[in-house]
């Protein structure tokens, strides 16, 4: 290869609809020709990506094949619920399938890479794409990350219908400075270490075939010039030999970060950091080969680059099966069980985060005694936004609306529809009133609000405030103030503010942005045909002066103690006009059926950090269990429910501070009502390791409490020692 042909194989354009600065470049084909582009995305269909390969395959010298990609994060043509609602199920398997489907039909396209998983840690509500992850704690962030790519992947990377993941962002994009997005953050290498490299991590151990480095400047040093994470971490501590993409145009924002001066240097410091592949900013393009000419970048580390980005396209198989069957390709998206999966996928990831007496009894599931119903809401009937933001290839005309679906069910005539407001505009009076009369004229009314997900969700879209847009909230009260009973679908891509709603709404469900098979899901789950098992992953803050809010907490030298803090009671680390606590925990949601947890018990009350240093050494953790903790869930109510049981630690006497309660186990069972099952935790030295104030993942001697419990504050616990 020549040195230009080399450095081809390092850049990378977005060739189909932009999603941000673009190049200003239109002659691909001829640098394809001329073998100076190694991958392209944004493409969406069989044939234009076999246009383009044609010309690598039988136009350039070597004949080396483009890898093409796309942001498939939630699906590709049949799109399921955002990705914090896919986490909100608990249910990796699950989430596996949804990526294997989006897999499948994205390869039938010619799509062989994705920009997905995204495993950022995300503390802050206030930061749009929460929407993309998994939320705030990092057990539960590896368990979804390496669902992604088993799903992503399937069993062989070769196979035709398989995709390249790639966990995206490294690392500590998702704890922005004021949740606003791109904007700097500050990590301590222990924080680092501890909560935000364990989802990267796992996605790498599980196989993942690229990484993308992040936009946010990490310590003073931008993420994608960052020799510690990218060189020192990801290559020699876990001996990652993947690609290591940069995010859109993060190169060349390397000059207005402050730390190049032009594109040559920042093309520079990006590369000798660590990353393989310029995304869209063209300045390895432009700048390598000269580089190397003048002696700034050696020769044999563009030759390791690209030995990684051809080694990802020979594992992918487009060496031997460069083309795609443009045949197959419609015949591969929405089958139906793609779209079953896709109504299942929605069910789960609902959480059910009040459910009020109303009569004689709970509101929810609504009975066969509601005969008419208001459906009030901007969301009711909008299909655009049941598909979140990052739809890729999703199409409106796709999606069920709850207003069709709940149409179909009670009929037309007893269906009294409103859209009562708009997200920002001003709305009017007449639309409040007429949403007040259908509420008037029906049994219950459901409102259907929240966020414009497409605006107001994922990247981009930061909020300074978290309540309902527009006049929603105006709405929600004028409808309330009817006496009816009203049911709240919360439809976002975060935790909102909603302290009146929770105190004065009998009902409240929060539903994200569920994906093509909203109505069905919902409607389902409004009347009880399916039960709400999903639970939050982010904490829910009372208000926006909370934030950053996340259960997984250091204590301090004053704790507060639970509940509201008493004015006399000054000293401690407290608000004056806030409880320190959320709405709402991590892990907490709500059943049509009631559990209660009893009986805990561990079959070691002492275990030696000597013999669990020996297992971590061996890095036997996955094959050895050293302890066993189990406990009783009994289903207290009338109705079968699945219940995802978790797990919890605390560790003190060590030689940092640990969390109040880390997650290190889950498990969900389906119990039915009057059964008591039994639950176990096979407890490995992963569950009791810290990294230490030597910055070593090790476990030291520490008192142990353990709960086994339904959410990050409730339980039952026991205490264990770990001995010398």
């Amino acid at each position: 290869m020549t040195l230009e042909e080399k450095v081809g194989q390092l850049v990378q354009y977005s060739a189909g609809q932009p999603t941000g600065p673009g190049t200003g470049r239109t002659d691909y084909d001829d640098m394809i020709r001329k073998g100076e582009v190694g991958a392209l995305f944004n493409i969406t269909t069989a044939h234009q990506v076999n246009a383009f390969q044609h010309i690598a395959v039988e136009q350039s010298r070597l004949h080396i094949p483009l890898i093409f990609g796309l942001d498939v994060i939630h699906g590709f043509r049949t799109e399921f619920p955002i990705p914090l609602g896919l986490a909100s199920t608990w249910d990796p398997d699950l989430v596996q399938q949804t990526a294997r489907v989006a897999a499948r039909e994205a390869s039938a396209s010619g799509i062989r890479w994705t920009f997905s998983p995204m495993v950022d840690i995300a503390r802050d509500a206030r930061w749009g794409r929460m929407a993309e992850g998994a939320g705030e704690d990092p057990f539960l962030g590896s368990a979804m990350a390496r669902a992604y790519v088993r799903g992503y992947q399937g069993a062989r990377l070769d196979a035709p219908d398989s995709i390249a993941a790639c966990a995206k962002h490294f690392v500590g994009y998702g704890a922005a400075e004021g949740g606003r997005d791109y904007n700097s953050t500050e990590i301590s290498e222990h924080t680092l270490r501890q909560y935000y490299l364990p989802p990267f991590y796992a996605a790498i151990e599980e196989g993942a075939a690229t990484i993308m480095s992040a936009f946010n400047s990490l310590n003073a040093v931008p993420a994608s010039a960052n020799p510690f994470t990218l060189t020192q971490i990801l290559r020699k501590e876990w001996g990652f030999q993947g690609i290591a993409d940069s995010d859109y145009t993060a190169i060349a924002e390397l000059i207005p970060h402050g730390i190049a001066n032009d594109g040559a240097m920042a093309a520079r410091k990006a590369f000798l950091a660590g990353v393989d592949m310029d995304m869209v900013s063209s300045l390895y393009h432009d700048h390598l080969a000269e580089l190397v000419h003048s002696g700034e970048v050696p020769e044999t580390a563009v030759d390791e680059a690209v030995r990684r980005v051809l080694r990802v396209k020979f594992a992918l198989g487009l060496f031997e099966h460069a083309y795609t069957d443009e045949s197959k390709e419609a015949g591969a998206m929405l089958l139906p069980d793609s779209v079953a999966l896709a109504r299942t996928a929605a069910e789960q990831s609902f959480v059910l985060l009040k459910n009020a007496t109303v009569g004689a009894g709970p509101l929810l599931p609504l009975s066969g005694t509601v005969k008419t119903l208001a459906l009030i809401g901007p969301l009711a009937d909008d299909r655009a936004n049941m598909l979140g933001s990052w739809a890729a290839q999703g199409r409106p005309a796709n999606v069920i609306t709850l207003r069709r679906a709940i149409t179909e069910k009670l009929g037309a005539q007893n269906v009294h529809y409103a859209k009562g407001s708009e997200f920002l505009a001003a709305g009017s009076d007449a639309q409040l009133e007429e949403a007040v009369k259908a509420a008037q004229e029906s049994d219950v009314a459901i409102l259907a609000l929240g966020e414009n997900a497409p605006e107001m969700t994922g990247e981009a879209a930061s909020r300074a405030f978290l309540g309902l847009p527009g006049r929603q909230e105006e709405l929600l009260e004028k409808v309330v103030a009817t006496g009816k009973p009203v049911v709240l679908l919360l439809f976002s891509g975060r935790p909102l503010t909603l302290p009146w709603a929770f105190e004065h709404v009998p009902a409240v469900m929060a539903v994200w942005s569920p994906g093509i098979q909203a109505g069905p899901a919902l409607v389902r789950s409004l009347f009880g045909d399916a039960n709400p098992a999903g639970r939050l992953v982010v904490s829910w803050p009372r208000s926006v002066g909370q934030e950053p809010l996340y259960y997984n907490a250091l204590n301090t030298g004053r704790p507060p103690g639970a509940g509201v803090v008493p004015a006399e009671k000054k000293y401690v680390s407290r608000y004056i006009d806030e409880q320190n606590g959320p709405q709402f925990p991590f892990g907490f949601g709500l059943s049509y059926t009631t559990f209660r947890y009893a009986n805990l018990h561990i079959d070691k009350t002492q275990i030696s950090a000597k013999s669990l240093n020996d297992d971590l050494q061996a890095r036997q953790p996955k094959q050895s269990a050293v302890l066993t903790a189990s406990a009783d869930i009994t289903n207290t109510g009338t109705r079968a429910g699945v219940e995802t049981v978790q797990c919890y630690i605390r560790l003190q006497g060590t030689s940092v501070a640990e969390p109040v309660r880390a997650l290190t186990k889950f498990q969900r069972m389906t119990i039915a009502p009057g059964e008591t099952r039994k639950v176990s935790f096979l407890l490995g030295p992963n569950a009791f390791a810290i990294w230490n104030d030597q910055q070593k993942f090790t476990v030291e001697p520490a008192r142990v409490t353990l709960w086994i419990a339904p959410d990050s504050t409730q339980g039952v616990h026991a205490a264990l020692e770990i001995t010398k």
